[in-house]
């Protein structure tokens, strides 16, 4: 069975846009030398070499081509597109020159309130659970929170050599299949979804240990962005059973944001303040290599797609019993690591 969307297969359009991803991944990575977008080791980063960063910007010409070769016009791309824009430029300058925290989230809310406010992709109610919320008039700030939130959980995942680019196209994949299985393939979360897989899938050859090239706050931000778009759009057009599926296919890049938020408030730090106790890094002071870790972490993440599959397809209490194994586990690996608590320094030793 052929699947189509707007007169073309799925299988060409994530086919021709990782083309486009990785002939063009070569060229932005001879411009990051060029413009010194360069990411230097220093005492709290896993690579040793200074790397070319700014990969995004390729992620993002493959997407924004294959758009133009196989989209069909939709009233709210404009808005996305221009969002993303937004995100893409203050990715580049900082890919370049790290600029303050404050001023890139500044520029997550602009792009966010663009694509919310211009585009009119809007959360205005969850049901999930049993439970349903209707956020009325509040719904627009809800959302651009939201939207800021998916950007910097996959922007602090974006620790070691092909994890978020791995993780970004486990989400888009699972989201695929789920479009496919129900049947409902032909809207823009789809599309966007198909653009988004080719172009990271192009990108990770050259990421994958040992990276040639990182993808940069340009690739994360961005990424991070049509994410939550694919979720909001999903919600909305009834790809997705519920809008809480996304959100758990996410788990381990949301769950490491809450407890690095967490752990940096118990020891008293800023927010903001990058550190080595992501869940990444616990594997890998568990003497793993970094192909290793990257790996187990895949295996996890693709048991929550599976799991999520299955919850919009499926036995839906059995679903949430898996879930709640899967969460039962990682609690007990966050505990017994030092994800929220240096254990070490309890017990006396370095």
């Amino acid at each position: 069975m052929k699947y189509m969307i707007n007169g073309y297969s799925i299988y060409v359009i994530i086919l021709l846009t990782f083309i486009i991803s990785a002939i063009l991944i070569p060229i932005v990575k001879r411009i990051a030398f060029h413009v010194n977008a360069i990411d230097y080791p220093n005492e709290r980063k896993v690579h040793t070499k200074p790397m070319p960063r700014m990969g995004g910007l390729a992620i993002f010409l493959a997407f924004l081509s294959g758009y133009i070769l196989f989209a069909q016009e939709y009233k709210e791309m404009l808005g996305i597109l221009m969002g993303g824009i937004v995100l893409i430029l203050v990715g580049i300058f900082d890919d370049i020159k790290p600029i303050p925290a404050k001023y890139k989230l500044i520029g997550q809310i602009i792009a966010a309130s663009i694509a919310v406010f211009y585009g009119n992709v809007i959360l205005s109610e969850i049901s999930a659970f049993g439970l349903y919320i209707d956020f009325g008039w509040f719904s627009p700030y809800v959302t651009v929170v939201f939207i800021i939130s998916i950007i910097n959980a996959i922007n602090l995942i974006d620790g070691l050599d092909g994890l978020s680019g791995g993780l970004t196209a486990i989400y888009f994949t699972t989201i695929i299949t789920i479009a496919i299985l129900m049947n409902k393939y032909s809207g823009l979360d789809m599309m966007i979804c198909l653009l988004m897989l080719g172009s990271i899938l192009g990108y990770l050859p050259y990421n994958f240990h040992p990276a040639k090239i990182f993808m940069g706050d340009t690739g994360s931000m961005f990424i991070g962005y049509m994410i939550a778009i694919v979720a909001l759009l999903g919600f909305k057009n009834v790809t997705l059973t519920s809008f809480i599926t996304p959100l758990l296919i996410l788990a381990i890049p949301i769950l490491d944001t809450i407890l690095a938020i967490i752990r940096r408030i118990i020891a008293g730090k800023p927010i903001g303040e990058a550190d080595k106790d992501h869940i990444h890094h616990q594997f890998l002071k568990m003497k793993l290599s970094t192909r290793k870790t990257v790996l187990i972490i895949y295996v996890i993440n693709i048991a929550f797609s599976a799991v999520s599959v299955f919850y919009v397809t499926g036995n839906n209490e059995q679903a949430i019993i898996i879930y709640s194994i899967l969460l039962v586990l990682l609690i007990i690996f966050v505990l017994k690591t030092n994800i929220l608590f240096d254990h070490s320094k309890r017990n006396g030793t370095k």
